[in-house]
């Protein structure tokens, strides 16, 4: 007997971290949204907020906070200039690290940008059953990592194994 996965579709926050960035002009941000809607997800609320550690965790602590949220996908503030601060501001707040997902990242972004990846500090983990992704501002960078991990993790589809299927095990104590 075959058992046959049907898509679930999740509801996906959008933070765009940016001191210059308007609704008009944040492609990274429209990358994300975009992409997620075409592989049938439900993008419920997009925000942009300066590079302040505290404005950027207010906005990720009230989405890891609303239940009717699964995901949340930050653009910006992964670099290691003095302003760069999304890791600081969303580190603390995550309950797992998921550290391959940075290590996978930089792997896949040093085929375009080769050594130009060490600059990136993208990161994931999960907090209170929500995914969180950290990563670069440049469209490209939001590209690569939707295309080639984060799709097929929240894909229920995806085979062994996948970010979706754990979902009702997040809070396990």
């Amino acid at each position: 007997m075959t058992t046959e996965k049907h898509f679930i579709p999740l509801n996906i926050a959008v933070l765009t971290v940016s001191d210059t960035r308007t609704d008009s002009d944040d492609i990274s941000g429209k990358t994300l949204v975009e992409r997620a809607q075409e592989a049938g997800h439900q993008v419920i609320e997009k925000k942009i907020v300066p590079d302040n550690i505290y404005r950027i965790r207010s906005a990720v602590s009230a989405w890891i906070a609303d239940d009717d949220i699964n995901v949340v996908l930050t653009t910006g503030g992964t670099g290691v200039t003095g302003r760069d601060g999304t890791p600081e501001a969303v580190q603390p707040l995550l309950d797992k690290v998921l550290d391959g997902f940075g290590e996978i990242f930089r792997m896949l972004s040093y085929q375009d940008i080769k050594t130009s990846t060490i600059q990136s500090r993208a990161i994931a983990g999960v907090a209170n059953a929500t995914y969180v992704f950290c990563l670069p501002g440049s469209s490209g960078a939001c590209r690569t990592a939707w295309d080639d991990l984060i799709k097929e993790q929240l894909d229920f589809r995806t085979r062994p194994c996948n970010l979706v299927q754990l979902m009702p095990r997040l809070l396990e104590k």
